[in-house]
């Protein structure tokens, strides 16, 4: 397919402003900026850039963004009864994945997908994509546990450290903390800050990556958008 045309299939704008791009060297394709108008590309192996940022190719696959609510469990169906991602799955058709998972007292951003490779990639360790949180805890955070938070901690199952840490707000009652990290270990928020002598009141994760929660309400659903796909693809090596 003509390079022009798959700029314009993804709304880059249209054919005649996709070739003004071309002409000025802000496309690039697998690392070399496009010098020639009609090449030729495989919108689904070809990696491309304009001005730096990556298109996505066509989506053959879902990828959503849930904000889910505390009490909800990270599964599709509970034995229990209690309720379910699935809960905010209605109507559609199909077989998601949620990448990674939110214990059902912590609430916030979930990426869901029907692509099992992109799950698989986001949510191992080795590509070491950064989670981040914001936690209600008791007492008043000062600067040396912050300084305790930035090393490593020795937990039970071996150490861990915040890559980011920031007090968002403090009273002699409770602290707002903002916490980045790239482990996807059980509880592992919660457990670092008991350890340091302050436990989580509440816990929301508000980014994974790129993708931030924003202003999407608990309960909420919406796609990726297009910058979002294309710098988690980057970041995951697809």
């Amino acid at each position: 397919m003509r390079l022009q045309k798959v700029l314009a299939a993804a709304g880059i704008g249209s054919r005649r402003a996709s070739e003004q791009m071309i002409a000025e060297g802000r496309v690039e394709v697998n690392g070399k900026v496009v010098g020639v108008q009609g090449m030729r590309v495989d919108p689904e192996r070809d990696v491309i850039r304009v001005d730096g940022e990556r298109i996505p190719p066509p989506r053959r696959h879902v990828y959503l963004v849930l904000n889910k609510p505390r009490g909800v469990v990270s599964t599709l169906d509970d034995p229990e009864g209690r309720p379910t991602l699935a809960n905010y799955l209605e109507g559609r058709k199909e077989r998601l994945f949620h990448v990674g998972r939110l214990d059902a007292d912590t609430e916030g951003l979930l990426i869901l997908t029907n692509d099992g490779e992109f799950a698989h990639r986001l949510a191992h360790p080795s590509y070491k994509v950064p989670k981040t949180y914001v936690a209600e805890v008791v007492g008043t955070v000062d600067r040396a546990t912050l300084n305790k938070l930035r090393r490593p901690l020795m937990l039970e199952d071996g150490p861990v450290r915040a890559e980011q840490v920031r007090l968002v707000s403090a009273t002699a009652e409770r602290s707002m903390v903002n916490i980045t990290l790239h482990e996807g270990r059980n509880r592992i928020v919660r457990r670092m800050l008991d350890s340091v002598g302050h436990p989580v009141r509440r816990l929301s994760r508000v980014a994974i990556g790129p993708v931030r929660l924003g202003n999407l309400r608990p309960g909420e659903i919406r796609d990726l958008d297009q910058s979002e796909l294309g710098k988690l693809l980057d970041l995951v090596g697809r």
